[in-house]
């Protein structure tokens, strides 16, 4: 796995739209303060056209023309990490358009950004073996900094490659309810992980003295999307199964109810993707945050189809569409621990 070179001030940003863009508000606030941000942070910043468009379907603009601005930024010595602008619904459309052999050629930057993203950071990791940070999207940088974005600009940086989970967070109602386009979180949900252990061929719920450990590879972003690259050219999950390498899947959904988490959870597990899998971290749901359909919720969803593997599961983490996010860098090795509400992601970096 290539691990980009880490940033420094001095260093050229360069900010790409391959899912939406942002045009309106509260996105033109949110990325014009988060470049000054930057800028103040002692970066150079250089935005895609795309970012200012709105005239593709379902993402800034024509999948070809967002393809292009996302490869040409990434291919230009210039710059010397691409972020994305956003999240969004169609960036399987701008990968389309995307050579992820010739970019496994190219010198290793970093990329960030998450959900939708997961369509360019997952192929990175498998296809061109290069890791890539599932963290915020550059518009969270224009709010006032607080842990995540810290946490996430430390990595960019290299500053401190251990990231804790946070104590408390934003329950999903209070973001529809905050009009302020630079807000900060609204933190009045306390954090409790949801923790399960292997014994025989099933998951029990772990206890609150009981420390989990698992360490792997980081694989995974957003369920809605690794279910919809499952199968295609951009998954490589099978040949990296086949070496043998164990993985700790990082796993969170937006869209999907707990009907359809069972689902795909069942539809990796019978393409192979979970065969050397050393545990699993996921996310709170958002659209299935305390949801449950004919008996299904978001916690059996994943401990039926996943019990009889033998491996930990740490659940409700700070990863994802809930806020606040830990930034995760994918395709680094890791050492998970949990214990109580207490999580912590070691990245272990090759010695130089």
């Amino acid at each position: 796995m290539r691990i980009p070179k880490f940033i420094e001030p001095g260093n050229v940003l360069g900010l790409v739209a391959p899912s939406f863009g942002c045009v309106g508000e509260p996105y033109e606030t949110r990325l014009r303060v988060a470049v000054r941000r930057f800028e103040s942070q002692g970066y150079q910043v250089v935005c895609a056209d795309s970012c200012y468009k709105s005239d593709g379907l379902g993402i800034s603009t024509k999948p070809e023309a967002a393809a292009d601005d996302l490869v040409q930024f990434y291919l230009d010595k210039s710059i010397d990490a691409v972020l994305s602008v956003g999240g969004g619904e169609l960036m399987n459309e701008t990968i389309s358009h995307v050579d992820f052999h010739r970019l496994a050629e190219a010198e290793p930057k970093w990329f960030m950004g998450y959900s939708d993203n997961t369509n360019f950071i997952f192929p990175m990791a498998l296809l061109a073996q290069t890791a890539g940070i599932y963290g915020p999207c550059a518009p969270r940088f224009g709010k006032p900094w607080e842990q995540p974005e810290r946490d996430a600009f430390a990595l960019l940086e290299g500053r401190d490659l251990t990231v804790k989970g946070y104590s408390r967070f934003q329950p999903p109602e209070a973001k529809e309810e905050n009009t302020d386009p630079l807000a900060r979180y609204v933190l009045t949900e306390k954090k409790e992980l949801t923790s399960f252990v292997p014994v025989g061929n099933v998951l029990l719920k772990a206890g609150e003295l009981t420390e989990i450990r698992m360490e792997g590879t980081l694989l995974g972003g957003c369920l809605d999307v690794l279910e919809n690259l499952s199968g295609t050219e951009f998954d490589g999950t099978r040949a990296f199964c086949e070496s043998g390498k164990k993985a700790v899947w990082v796993l969170e959904a937006c869209d999907l109810s707990p009907m359809s988490i069972r689902r795909t959870l069942w539809h990796l597990r019978h393409q192979g993707w979970f065969d050397t899998a050393a545990g699993f971290l996921i996310g709170r749901p958002l659209a299935a945050w305390k949801q449950e359909m004919m008996g299904v919720n978001a916690y059996n969803a994943v401990t039926d189809v996943l019990g009889d593997l033998g491996v930990p599961v740490v659940m409700d983490a700070d990863v994802g569409h809930i806020s606040p996010m830990m930034p995760l860098i994918i395709g680094a090795e890791a050492a998970v621990t949990a214990r109580g509400n207490d999580l912590t992601v070691e990245h272990l970096m090759p010695e130089a």
